[in-house]
């Protein structure tokens, strides 16, 4: 796991919001939502993730469509709500690890 990526805890609390594949499961879909989130933490040149992430189209392909049907804008306050619900100390750690709400477009 490198610095930043999601923990258990957190994971388990996105990863039900995710929409599902066309196919059914999608591999490593907790790889590409840490590699995406990564792309708004850190910034840096997009063709050129750290290695573990994958393929940079894989990242890019993901948020687009993750983007496209709206995940961002619905799972930040859903997350946030249930944070606050579980304790103060949850919601202090999700603030510091939030998406921003983005759009296709951005």
């Amino acid at each position: 796991m490198a610095r930043g990526d999601l923990t258990g805890e957190e994971w388990s609390l996105v990863e039900p919001r995710l929409p599902s594949g066309e196919r059914g499961p999608i591999p490593d879909l907790r790889q590409q939502f840490n590699a995406v989130v990564r792309r708004f933490r850190a910034g840096g040149p997009r063709r050129d993730p750290p290695a573990g992430y994958g393929p940079w189209s894989t990242t890019r392909d993901r948020f687009r469509s993750w983007a496209t049907v709206g995940v961002f804008e619905r799972l930040t306050p859903v997350m946030i709500a249930e944070a606050a619900a579980r304790g103060q100390a949850d919601l202090d750690l999700l603030r510091r690890r939030r998406v921003k709400a983005v759009t296709a477009g951005s």
